[in-house]
Parts: C-alpha cells; sequence; structure tokens
C-alpha cells in the first residue's frame, strides 16, 4: 500500500470527501414501503385459539397472578388479559407511546453546525478564484436542551401513564360485558318461559272467546300481557346481541367469534376502611392522576423554555475566505438578536397560561374522582339493600307459584291465575338478576375509580414526577 505522501493531493481529497460520504450514508435511514392491509385482520377463532398472553405484561396484579388458556373457555381474568392484549385502541395509545419516547429522543439530540460555502470568480485575467468558508453553531438551542429533554421526557412519562389508565379502563369495561353476558344468559331463558306463559294464557283465552266463555276485556287483557312478555324477551335477546358485538369488538375479536364464558364473576364488596385508605393515596394510585402530575411537569419545562428563550439568539461561527488578490483571512462572527420588540413575551404568556389551566384540569379530575367514588358507594347501598329485599320475598313467591302449579295440575285452579303466579315468580327472579348484575358492575366500576397497586415498571415515571414536585 503506498504512503500517503504519495498520493496526489487532488486524489487524497477525493479519497477523504469519498469516507466521509460513506459514513454519513451508513448512519442514515432508509425508506421502506409499508403498504395498508386490504382485508380484516380481526383476530378470528382460530386465531384465537393460538393466542399467548404473558402474565407478566399485564398491568394489574390479579392479571399477572393468572393464567391465560382458551382452551377451557375464558373466565372474567382472562377476559381482562385478552382485552388488554388485542383492544385496538390499546394498539394505538401504545403507537403514540412509541411517538412520545421518539419525540424525546429528537429533543435530546445535540443541534447541528451550520456549514457554508461559497466561491467567486473573477473575470479578468490575473486575478484568483475567490472563497469563503464558515461554520456556525446555535448557542441558544443548547442551552434550551436541558428543559425541553426534561419537558420531552415528561411527556414520554405522561404517555406511558395516560396507557395505563386506559389498560385498567378496558380491563373495567371487559369486566363489565362479561358480567353482563354471563347475567344475560341466565335471564333470556327465564324471559322465555314468562312469554310462552302469556303466549298460552292468551291462546287458551283467544279459543274460549271464539266459543262465547269469555268476554272481549278479559282477552284483550291477555293480549296486552302477553304482547309485553314478548316484547320484554326481544329487549333481551337484542341487549344480548348488543354485548356479544361490544365484547368482541373491545376484544378485537371478528364478529362471527362466539366466546365460551366460564365460571361465575365474584361479587366481592369493599369495606368502608379499604375504600378511605386507598381514597387518601388516589393521586398516588390512579394512573389517570399520575399522567396529569407528569404532564404538569412537562409544562412546567417548556414554561422556563420559553423564559430562557426570551434571552438574544446567540449564533457563534469561525471562517476562513480568500479574496481575489490572493489575500487569505480567518474570523469569526456572532448572530445575536436584539431583544427590543418581542423578547419571546408571546410565548413565555401562552405557555405560562397553558400551565394554569394544566393545574386547574388536575385540580378538577382529582376533586371528580372522590365525586364519582361517593357516587358509587351509595349507590352500592342502595342496591344492596334492594336486592337484599328482593331476595326476601323470593322465596313466598316462589312458593305460592309451587302451589299453584300443584292446583292448575289437579284442575284447582283457573289458567290466569297459575300463570300470574309463575309469572310473578318469574319476574322476582329476573329483578334479582337484574341487580345482582348492576351491583357487580358498580363494583367493578368501584375497583377501577380507587385503582390499586402500580407496577414496577412505572416506578420510574413515578420518580420523575415525584422529583420534580418537590
Amino acid at each position: 500500500m503506498p504512503a500517503l505522501s504519495a498520493i496526489p493531493s487532488s486524489c487524497l481529497r477525493k479519497l477523504v470527501c469519498a469516507s466521509t460520504c460513506a459514513a454519513l450514508l451508513a448512519g442514515c435511514t432508509w425508506y421502506h414501503r409499508e403498504p395498508l392491509a386490504p382485508r380484516d385482520t380481526s383476530t378470528s377463532l382460530t386465531a384465537l385459539s393460538r393466542v399467548q398472553i404473558d402474565p407478566a405484561t399485564m398491568p394489574l396484579p390479579e392479571l399477572s397472578a393468572h393464567r391465560f388458556d382458551p382452551s377451557d373457555g375464558l373466565d372474567i381474568e382472562e377476559v381482562a388479559m385478552l382485552a388488554v392484549a388485542n383492544n385496538p385502541d390499546l394498539k394505538l395509545a401504545r403507537d403514540d407511546l412509541g411517538i412520545a419516547r421518539a419525540q424525546a429522543f429528537s429533543a435530546g439530540l445535540l443541534p447541528d453546525p451550520q456549514l457554508a460555502v461559497s466561491s467567486d470568480y473573477p473575470g479578468m485575467e490575473g486575478a484568483t478564484r475567490a472563497f469563503n468558508y464558515g461554520l456556525t453553531m446555535d448557542v441558544l438551542a443548547i442551552f434550551t436542551r436541558g428543559p425541553n429533554k426534561q419537558s420531552a421526557d415528561a411527556t414520554v412519562a405522561k404517555t406511558d401513564l395516560g396507557l395505563l389508565w386506559q389498560e385498567w379502563q378496558v380491563v373495567a369495561q371487559a369486566k363489565q360485558l362479561f358480567i353482563k353476558a354471563r347475567f344475560q344468559e341466565d335471564t333470556l331463558p327465564l324471559l322465555a318461559q314468562q312469554r310462552d306463559l302469556s303466549r298460552t294464557r292468551y291462546e287458551r283465552m283467544a279459543v274460549a272467546r271464539r266459543e262465547g266463555n269469555l268476554t272481549e276485556d278479559a282477552l284483550t287483557a291477555a293480549l296486552t300481557s302477553y304482547s309485553d312478555a314478548r316484547k320484554l324477551y326481544t329487549d333481551a335477546e337484542r341487549a344480548a346481541e348488543q354485548t356479544h358485538h361490544d365484547l368482541n369488538q373491545l376484544l378485537g375479536l371478528s364478529p362471527d367469534v362466539q366466546l365460551q364464558l366460564v365460571r361465575e364473576p365474584e361479587d366481592a364488596s369493599l369495606d368502608d376502611a379499604t375504600v378511605d385508605n386507598a381514597l387518601a393515596a388516589l393521586p398516588r394510585r390512579r394512573p389517570d392522576l399520575l399522567a396529569m402530575q407528569a404532564g404538569y411537569e412537562a409544562q412546567e419545562q417548556k414554561y422556563r423554555a420559553a423564559i430562557m428563550s426570551q434571552f438574544p439568539s446567540l449564533t457563534v461561527g469561525f471562517d476562513r475566505q480568500r479574496d481575489t488578490s490572493n489575500v487569505y483571512t480567518s474570523g469569526f462572527q456572532i448572530n445575536l438578536s436584539l431583544p427590543i420588540f418581542n423578547r419571546n413575551r408571546g410565548n413565555i404568556a401562552i405557555e405560562q397560561s397553558t400551565r394554569q389551566r394544566l393545574r386547574d384540569e388536575y385540580q378538577n379530575r382529582l376533586n371528580q374522582a372522590f365525586a364519582d367514588v361517593a357516587h358509587l358507594r351509595a349507590d352500592d347501598a342502595i342496591l344492596s339493600r334492594q336486592l337484599e329485599q328482593t331476595e326476601a320475598a323470593l322465596p313466598g313467591t316462589e312458593h305460592a307459584a309451587r302451589d299453584a302449579a300443584a292446583a292448575f295440575a289437579e284442575h284447582n285452579l283457573t289458567l290466569g291465575a297459575y300463570t300470574d303466579a309463575m309469572s310473578a315468580a318469574l319476574t322476582k327472579r329476573v329483578d334479582i338478576a337484574t341487580l345482582r348484575e348492576s351491583r357487580a358492575e358498580q363494583r367493578v366500576g368501584l375497583q377501577a375509580l380507587l385503582g390499586s397497586g402500580i407496577p414496577d415498571a412505572f416506578s420510574s415515571d413515578l420518580t420523575l414526577t415525584e422529583a420534580h414536585a418537590k
């Protein structure tokens, strides 16, 4: 290999230039086209059987301790785990988190220096080509890098905690839809029995009316009762179909997937001491409140950067030049804005007002959380009392229905009295199921409002918000 001194200077410059260009190109990102999918990509029943979910990725402790196995049906925890892993809106939220992380990476990059090259060619004999090489750097951008980076990091924490809160909401929605679907499976047969009883009574009374053994008013009342019972059953069918649609959409499943829901959901109440302790620690438990704290810290840093930007914008550079008379000069240049009219006062006022709005928004959310918890606690007490009263009346109603059935079988009771007694028992059972469903859904909602332990994966977000809050 020849020594560098043996290589002509023109070739050496070309070699250095080529090496520099190659190094720059090696660090560039290349474009790759990614076309849109032309078909439905929702999870099918076949694909669902192959879904694997790592419990360690779940956002709540009760889900992290549960095993996902769709081969034997899905219980309420498995439905919640599938919702976290496959919900379409959560996928978009995770994309937003990726964008926030990319923005934080961008905010931490130093500004590139500016290289200026110019050349003048003389139009007379004996003159030399003139050139001017300059290199400048925005100094103020370096000073404001710290606040901008801290603001971007706080925005990442806000987005991360916001994603966690959205996952909690999806878990609560999945559990509530599971509860609704399971109770609808229990109440639909009861409403079908009530409809069939009303139809039997109407058909027999219609025969009696044609034979002249019944008045028109009595037949009209029977028809109205049958129409009401049929409407109740039809409405319940439509509600069950809506629940199926909502659950599949929440879980990211194809419309034709029919889930096998197994095991009854728990309906455990929270004692007053547990609720009070959770309320006291609410600002440290609820991810949405923590996300708003991180967002407030991000705005604090934007406000700080705006204040720093009121100082003169400073650009420093060095240049090397040669004029047409072959005289070489070296020097430096400083570009300094004069803060006379603007002084960034407009942006400072905007960031300050935005900070105040975020402060008020956080306080409103915290106040609303306390109000929502108080409302659900009061509603739970009302539902519990109503359910207790309805359950206490059920044995007597069912006993009357059994006696009516026995008397009707022995032809000692009229059809109308028999169907009234049976319908009363069925109505009472439907009322109990409806009250249990409402209370179970309310308790799931209360647990979602109170929050639970924040997973270790988010400890860095909490550290960030706490460090700047002091």
